[in-house]
C-alpha cells in the first residue's frame, strides 16, 4: 500500500508538466525562435559569440549568415581546449562534463560538452517528460510500486585536468537527482561498472528478485540482458520473473528488427513500448501516444533545430531550413544549436516528419550510414523495412546485420553484400534474399532502377554469421555496452571484411 501512495503522488506531480508542454504544442515556431535568441544572448560574450558577432544577430537570416554549419572535426580544437581547463569558449557557464560519444564503432572518440543547463534543462527534463507522457496515456500505470531497470553504457566516468568524461549514461547516473534515482535498479555502483560482462552478471543477480515494472535501454543490449535473466532463473519468459512489468522505454537503434523477439520474451498483450530519441548531444523526441511509431519533437529543451534536405546534403556546405519550412515524408539531416554550446552542429542523424501539428518525427538513419556507391541511395529505414518483411514471410528472427557494396569490375555488376546473424534462420536463404530484394525495390525507386536487369546492381549476397559473431567483434574492439551500436550500412567494406575475416578465423580454429 505505501508504494501505491508513492506511485499516485509521483504520477500526479509528473502529469502537471503536460500543461507546460501545451505552450510549444500550440506555438512551436515562436517557442523555437525565442529559445534561439536566448541562447545567442547568453553566449554573446564567449569566444565563439564574439567571433560570430552574436550581439548583432537580430533575425534567423543573420544567424545563418554569421554562424557556419559545423561537424565535430571543426569544433574539436575548441573542445580540446575546454577539456584542458579553459572556459567561456563556446558557453559562458563552466563546462566540466564531456560525453564520450560511442554511437559508432569508429576508433576515434568524440567528446561532447555537457553543461549544467543541458543536464537539468534537457536530459533530466526529458526523463520526467517521458514518464509524464506515459502516465498521462496510461491512468492505471503502477511504475513506482516497483523499480525501473536501467541498462546504460559500460564506461565509468574518468577525470582529466579537472574535467570528466564517460558515456552519457554514466554522466547522467553520476549527476542523477534524487527523484530519478528513486526506485531504480541496479544500484548506482553496479550501473557504473566498467567491465561489461561483469556488470551484466551483477545486474542479473541484483534484479531477479526485485519487482521490476519498467525497462530502459538500447534494444540490442537489453535482449542480451533479458536472455541472461532467463538463463539464470530457468524461467520460460520474463513475466515469470517480473510479473508486474508494464513498459519498455527504448531508443538508440531502430526497434523493428527486435520487436518480435521482445514480444516472445514478454508475452503480454497490454505491454507498452515507448520510443525515445536521445544522444550525447541532447534529448530530442519522445513517443507521446500509445502504440505509435512516431515521436514528438520536444521544443523547449534548450535546443534550436534546423534541417537539411538529404537530396541537397553537402556536409558543412549544406543549406539548412528552420522548423517552419519542413514538409512531410522528406529525409532531413538534423542541425542543432544547444544550451551545451553546440552552434549549428550537424549531429549525423536523419529523420522525416510524419506530422506537422504537432511536429512528430521518425528516425531514418545516419548521414554516414547509407550505401550510395551506384546511385541507389539506400538508407537504414529502407533496410529495416525490407528485413522486417523478409522475417515476417519466412518466420525468421534477426539479431544483428551490416551491409556494404560489392564494387564493379570489368565483367560483373556491382551489388550489396550482407552479413546477418539470425536468432532463427530461414529455411531457404534464397527465398529470404528474394523477399529482401523485392521489398527494397518496392520502397526505393533508385534501388529498383539500379537493379533493372542486373545491369548496375546484382541480387544481394547474404552471408549467415555464426552465433555471437557481432558480439565477439564488438568485444575485440572494446565496444561492449549499452551505447555501442552496429553500423548498419556503409559505402566502405571495412566493417564487413572484419566480420568475414573473424568468422573465417573462427572456422579455421574449429577444424
Amino acid at each position: 500500500m505505501p508504494f501505491q501512495i508513492v506511485n499516485s503522488i509521483i504520477s500526479w506531480f509528473l502529469k502537471k508538466r503536460k500543461h507546460q508542454m501545451e505552450l510549444f504544442l500550440k506555438y512551436p515556431i515562436d517557442v523555437q525562435h525565442e529559445l534561439l535568441f536566448k541562447l545567442l544572448n547568453k553566449a554573446k560574450n564567449t569566444e565563439v559569440g564574439i567571433k560570430y558577432d552574436f550581439s548583432n544577430i537580430d533575425t534567423y537570416k543573420d544567424f545563418t549568415n554569421n554562424v557556419p554549419i559545423q561537424q565535430y572535426e571543426s569544433i574539436e580544437p575548441l573542445i580540446d581546449r575546454t577539456r584542458k581547463g579553459e572556459q567561456n569558449i563556446f558557453w559562458p557557464t563552466q563546462i566540466k562534463w564531456f560525453a564520450k560519444s560511442s554511437g559508432t564503432t569508429n576508433a576515434k572518440s568524440k567528446f561532447i560538452p555537457v553543461s549544467d543547463e543541458a543536464l537539468e534543462g534537457c536530459h533530466f527534463k526529458a526523463g520526467k517528460d517521458m514518464l509524464c507522457l506515459y502516465f498521462n496515456n496510461n491512468e492505471e500505470a503502477q511504475l513506482f510500486t516497483g523499480k525501473g531497470l536501467r541498462l546504460g553504457g559500460s564506461s565509468a566516468v574518468y577525470e582529466d585536468n579537472d574535467t570528466y568524461f564517460g558515456d552519457l549514461s554514466a554522466i547522467i547516473i553520476e549527476n542523477m537527482p534524487f527523484w530519478a534515482d528513486f526506485r531504480s535498479a541496479p544500484k548506482q555502483e553496479t550501473a557504473l561498472m566498467d567491465e561489461w560482462e561483469t556488470k551484466l552478471n551483477a545486474i542479473v543477480k541484483e534484479t531477479i528478485n526485485e519487482d521490476i515494472t519498467s525497462l530502459v535501454g538500447v534494444p540490442s543490449w537489453m535482449l542480451v540482458l533479458l536472455n541472461r535473466v532467463l538463463e539464470k532463473t530457468g524461467k520460460n519468459n520474463i513475466l515469470e520473473v517480473w510479473p508486474n512489468l508494464e513498459v519498455y522505454f527504448h531508443g538508440g537503434v531502430n526497434f523493428n528488427p527486435y520487436r518480435e523477439q521482445f514480444k516472445k520474451l514478454i508475452p503480454k498483450k497490454e505491454f507498452k513500448y515507448y520510443e525515445t530519441y536521445n544522444a550525447s548531444e541532447g534529448f530530442f523526441a519522445i513517443q507521446d501516444v500509445n502504440n505509435s511509431l512516431d515521436m514528438l519533437l520536444m521544443l523547449d529543451y534548450g535546443i534550436f533545430y534546423e534541417f537539411i534536405p538529404m537530396d541537397a546534403f553537402n556536409g558543412e556546405d549544406s543549406k539548412a531550413i528552420p522548423l517552419e519550412e519542413v514538409v512531410l515524408n522528406t529525409n532531413y539531416a538534423i542541425v542543432i544549436t544547444t544550451n551545451g554550446g553546440l552552434w549549428r552542429y550537424l549531429i549525423g542523424d536523419t529523420v522525416k516528419f510524419t506530422s506537422l501539428d504537432p511536429y512528430r518525427i521518425r528516425i531514418t538513419g545516419r548521414t554516414k550510414h547509407f550505401i550510395n556507391v551506384f546511385g541507389e541511395e539506400l538508407i537504414v529505414e529502407n533496410t529495416e523495412e525490407a528485413l522486417k518483411q523478409a522475417c515476417l514471410k519466412t518466420d525468421t528472427e534477426i539479431s544483428e546485420y551490416t551491409a556494404a557494396p560489392i564494387f564493379m569490375n570489368d565483367k560483373t555488376s556491382g551489388g550489396h553484400e550482407w552479413i546477418i546473424e539470425f536468432k532463427k534462420q530461414p529455411q531457404d536463404i534464397h527465398y529470404f534474399t528474394e523477399i529482401l530484394d523485392n521489398t527494397l525495390k518496392s520502397i526505393n525507386s533508385d534501388y529498383e532502377a539500379k537493379r533493372y536487369n542486373n545491369l548496375t546492381l546484382a541480387m544481394p549476397k547474404i552471408n549467415i554469421a555464426q552465433e555471437g559473431l557481432f558480439y565477439e567483434w564488438l568485444k575485440l574492439k572494446g565496444k561492449l555496452g549499452g551505447q555501442h551500436k552496429i553500423p548498419r550500412l556503409s559505402n566502405s567494406r571495412k566493417h564487413l571484411e572484419e566480420l568475414l575475416d573473424l568468422e573465417k578465423s573462427n572456422m579455421q580454429q574449429t577444424i
